[in-house]
């Protein structure tokens, strides 16, 4: 029997922060330190290390880039990583703390009006809540905790479990909306959850390792999302990645 769809969970980078400045800066800060310490890397050369660490479903992305670069040159990853972490304010500044994707706003609420639960599940310093805060985006959240505020990391599982339990939901009534195949969707169908990827960003290359990774469905835009959960809430599948929309 179908469960009633009665929350969602989103991820902040990727469905509802773009972070795209953010990952440019980050890719010319890497290859910025790189050269300062004598390395002639190309940004070919990048290019090659960034699809290794998705393909490779790399736990950190950026830390697995220096690596791959660094050739086991710890010294020299050390280092790398050391300034690309000193400059985090410098590209937050940047970036005015947070690249709101066009139409979430109305996106989340007019899930809240559907009388959707909405929490988080995700990846990402306190300061991240603080930046939804100031963005007008926080208020539509009844569960307002992230990794930074709970010491818990996707994939790990119980990420996800503490959600749901903080909106009084159980995971098979739960949607999950996140970008990446092994942080968001692994895990949220491991679970019972229906998971919907929004193909944006550095992971949109991703692929599922086994037909127990692939997406409920694929989404690439706001009003696309918004669609799909509909479908999902009107029709549930009678377990996650059985049915639901094409």
């Amino acid at each position: 029997m179908a469960s009633e769809i009665r929350a969602v969970l989103f991820d902040v980078g990727g469905p509802l922060d773009t972070e795209q400045i953010m990952d440019h800066e980050i890719d010319e800060q890497i290859i910025l330190s790189f050269r300062n310490h004598g390395l002639d890397l190309s940004n070919a050369d990048y290019a090659v290390a960034n699809t290794w660490a998705i393909e490779v479903f790399a736990p950190n992305t950026y830390r697995s880039i220096i690596w791959k670069i660094a050739n086991g040159d710890t010294h020299l990853a050390d280092i790398v990583e050391a300034e690309l972490i000193e400059t985090v304010p410098l590209r937050n500044k940047s970036r005015g703390d947070i690249e709101l994707r066009e139409g979430i706003p109305g996106l989340l609420k007019a899930l809240t009006q559907r009388n959707l639960l909405l929490g988080l599940a995700a990846n990402q310093p306190r300061q991240a809540l603080a930046n939804m805060e100031q963005a007008g985006i926080l208020k539509y959240f009844k569960y307002q905790e992230v990794s930074g505020s709970t010491g818990l990391r996707k994939p790990d599982p119980r990420l996800f479990l503490q959600s749901c339990e903080g909106l009084g939901v159980a995971p098979n009534e739960a949607i999950m909306v996140g970008d990446r195949i092994d942080n968001d969707i692994a895990p949220a169908k491991t679970l019972g959850m229906i998971a919907i990827r929004f193909v944006t960003g550095r992971h949109s290359e991703q692929r599922p390792r086994s037909r127990a990774e692939m997406p409920d469905a694929d989404v690439r835009s706001v009003e696309e999302l918004e669609r799909v959960i509909g479908k999902f809430v009107n029709n549930p599948p009678n377990s996650a990645g059985d049915g639901g929309p094409e």
